[in-house]
């Protein structure tokens, strides 16, 4: 109750669209071209000026036969009225701009550092007027909640509310530094990978590689458990030779061409999900969402992957 007084206490002190109406009649001098400028009648004019006059509690208007003039009080409250208007519009018009000009992206801590960050420089160069501001985070953010305009995420593709477009499918296969394999006169079969330390053992990509593999008792729950927390990081673990990594090859072609890294069977395993870009669909035509929806999308096609 008290805020509901509070309110009605603030709408009374403050006729925002009384002072509007006001505005527009005292730059126009007249109620008809007031009510035109802001699609009203005149009546609703002439209803709306009683108002701030009876707020004010000194008429604002002389009325004479088809015109009105100002009054001292008027004329002294007009311009003050204008200025704030305009200094309130300025400030939206603010707002605006930099919610235009900030682009905040939602995505997976792999994908992120993995692909994004080694291809949002083309679309900063495409877009100068757009800042990119990039969080990574496996937790599925919830727009409502969070400032966020897009997101990459891995799944279905089927979120309630979500505008999803599909960008690449999550495999994973066994990777491993060379030298690494040859400490065990190199992997041959998939089981030779056992003799080897496993990184993240209860990964659940670990049990779907191995039975796609043919070895139906890895006893990989009998492993020392190590969890990194990002696929990046057991990547970093693999090329550092400290064991193999269950990983998305896609993602380390560069590290293959280089020879850090060596992928020995080309078995890929899926879960059948697949990374995507997600953004609420009411805010499917705001500008910058439309852009960045265009460029990654053809990044992908340009790759092979859409």
């Amino acid at each position: 109750m008290h805020q509901e007084h509070l309110s009605m206490k603030m709408s009374k002190q403050f006729p925002l669209n009384a002072l509007r109406v006001f505005e527009a009649t005292a730059r126009l001098g007249s109620f008809t071209k007031a009510g035109d400028e802001l699609g009203m009648t005149q009546t609703a004019v002439s209803y709306q000026i009683k108002l701030i006059e009876e707020n004010v509690g000194e008429p604002l208007f002389l009325r004479r036969p088809r015109q009105i003039t100002l009054t001292e009080v008027g004329h002294r409250l007009a311009p003050r009225v204008t200025e704030a208007f305009e200094m309130l519009q300025e400030a939206v018009a603010s707002a605006r701009g930099d919610a235009a000009s900030a682009l905040l992206i939602s995505s997976t801590a792999t994908f992120a550092s993995q692909w994004l960050a080694r291809h949002i420089g083309s679309f900063q160069l495409a877009h100068p007027n757009i800042a990119v501001r990039l969080s990574a985070n496996d937790a599925m953010i919830d727009f409502s909640k969070e400032a966020v305009d897009v997101a990459i995420r891995s799944g279905l593709g089927e979120w309630p509310g979500l505008v999803s477009h599909r960008l690449m499918k999550v495999e994973f296969a066994p990777m491993l530094s060379p030298a690494l394999a040859s400490t065990v006169g190199g992997v041959n079969e998939p089981r030779d990978l056992l003799k080897l330390r496993i990184i993240d053992p209860q990964d659940r990509w670990w049990p779907l590689w191995f039975r796609a593999a043919g070895v139906r008792d890895p006893d990989l729950e009998g492993r020392v458990p190590t969890r990194l927390g990002a696929q990046s990081f057991e990547a970093g673990a693999a090329i550092a030779g400290q064991g193999v990594a269950i990983l998305t090859p896609q993602f380390y072609a560069d590290d293959v061409a280089l020879g850090r890294l060596y992928q020995p069977f080309d078995l890929l395993g899926s879960e059948g999900h697949d990374y995507w870009l997600v953004y609420p669909h009411a805010r499917r035509n705001v500008a910058k969402i439309r852009s960045f929806r265009d460029w990654i999308l053809a990044e992908f096609k340009q790759d092979g992957c859409a």
